[in-house]
């Protein structure tokens, strides 16, 4: 049974996510600021984060990016904030998603299941052997989900190892915004643009020596984005 954490200073939120979540199996915990939130993760073994934005003591972005230096565990941001660039500063501080409210409890827990599948099959060791991908000096250990560049180690998001892993495997091919979305997402592509820009611009961040001039992931101009053969 999976333990989502739910975060928001709403009560009636919190606990209308709780009555759905627990229909589909799942063990809720709850907190009602970003305080509450990291004290309960450091006690409690928790696979998912569902965490507002607009909370007293400790808002959700700051409490998210506390979480993320230590944390890799899958996080949902929730605003009442449509706008994009709300959207792209919760891509940018480490969340995997975003909804904005109000929102549909259905389409909630829809992104539940498929952060909890995504970050269940990148933690899961693999039968096969030599499941090992190279490029110059990039190497994914698919066994292990290990990134190393020269020899260090890289730590990536569930969402930014899926997104890597996938061009990798595709050395050369050119990948658009929609095809890598609907590859790693698992869902029909819609204003897909900035999600995944923002997720490739944290990956080359971790992976470039100067993420201006990339060596590794490169963008095609208005055809997308590849992992060079080198």
């Amino acid at each position: 049974m999976a333990e989502i954490l739910v975060c928001d200073d709403d009560k009636d939120i919190v606990e209308a996510i709780d009555i759905y979540l627990t229909q589909e199996g799942y063990h809720v915990r709850k907190a009602y600021d970003g305080e509450e939130a990291i004290q309960v993760l450091k006690n409690n073994q928790v696979d998912l984060l569902v965490i507002d934005i607009m909370m007293p003591k400790l808002d959700g972005i700051r409490a998210t990016l506390k979480i993320r230096e230590s944390n890799p565990l899958p996080i949902i941001i929730l605003s009442a904030k449509s706008e994009d660039a709300d959207k792209i500063l919760g891509l940018n501080i480490g969340a995997d998603d975003y909804v904005t409210k109000p929102f549909n409890p259905l389409e909630l827990v829809a992104r539940v299941k498929s952060q909890l599948r995504r970050y269940t099959q990148l933690g899961s060791v693999s039968h096969k052997q030599g499941n090992v991908y190279e490029t110059g000096g990039l190497m994914i250990d698919d066994d292990r989900k290990e990134v190393t560049v020269d020899g260090e180690m890289v730590k990536l998001t569930p969402i930014e190892y899926g997104i890597l892993l996938f061009l990798v495997k595709n050395q050369g091919r050119v990948f658009s915004i929609n095809q890598i979305y609907e590859n790693i997402w698992g869902e029909e592509a819609i204003a897909a643009d900035n999600t995944v820009a923002v997720h490739i611009r944290h990956i080359r961040e971790k992976i470039e020596i100067n993420p201006k001039e990339p060596r590794y992931l490169k963008v095609v101009w208005g055809l997308g984005y590849k992992v060079e053969k080198l």
